[in-house]
């Protein structure tokens, strides 16, 4: 789907943490600001982030996205990543997200930066708060087969200030690898059911939620579907 034609299915105009920060600056910076990056419709949804190198990392992770075109391309999201969606949520970093299409025409040096969210959208791990529930299942059921890229700038939001090394951010592939706590702590700040969730999409979808491993080194590239072999969903 043409990335505008996500964010209009959505129905996602003006709605989210970003489109306040633009009118924020249009007040202080005048008309030009209105051609300011964070004009326009962004989306909002909310995921566990894992770091690549270190599986009890654990983050619930609030994404403010925007399409990005360029000429031959226009099937990319560029996220701001928070920790929160309150005024004063910490900027934790960025995600970049394209199309399988796209993550399949990369060189096979850059795949392995480039996580899957197959497992995130039909296991219920990704969720869009506020979007009424027809839009949303087509938002994820878009999202499904697409790639991310992502760096937490901000390791440690419990710090004051960022220190350390950017991590490399992966994605949650199967039951099993996130703490409950995180799971149950996220469904009850945004009153939702990961466990209805992951139900529903899947029976609606037709597809069973992948069992995916967790990367074994930094070189490995992700799999949507299965562990091994072909790399193909399997039906219900």
């Amino acid at each position: 789907m043409h990335r505008r034609e996500l964010l209009a299915k959505a129905g996602m105009l003006g709605v989210t943490a970003l489109a306040g920060r633009a009118s924020v600056a249009v007040a202080h910076e005048g008309a030009t600001a209105g051609m300011s990056p964070l004009a326009g419709p962004h989306v909002h949804f909310c995921g566990i982030h894992t770091a690549k190198n270190n599986p009890k990392f654990l983050l619930t992770t609030q994404h403010y996205c925007a399409g990005h075109s360029s000429t031959g391309h226009d099937d990319l999201f560029q996220c701001v990543l928070f920790d929160g969606t309150g005024p004063n949520a910490k900027l934790l970093g960025v995600e970049y997200v394209i199309s399988d299409a796209a993550y399949r025409a990369l060189p096979e040096a850059e795949k392995k930066y480039w996580h899957p969210h197959t497992y995130e959208v039909l296991g219920g791990g990704l969720v869009a708060p506020g979007m009424p529930e027809a839009d949303e299942k087509r938002f994820m059921k878009t999202l499904l087969t697409t790639w991310g890229k992502a760096w937490h700038t901000w390791p440690d939001p419990k710090t004051a200030v960022p220190t350390g090394e950017p991590l490399l951010i992966w994605s949650l592939g199967a039951d099993g690898q996130c703490d409950e706590a995180v799971i149950a702590a996220r469904d009850k700040e945004f009153g939702v059911d990961t466990a209805a969730i992951r139900a529903r999409r899947s029976r609606e979808l037709g597809l069973k939620v992948p069992e995916i491993p967790r990367p074994t080194s930094m070189d490995d590239l992700g799999r949507q579907w299965t562990a091994t072999g072909d790399d193909q969903p399997t039906k219900i």
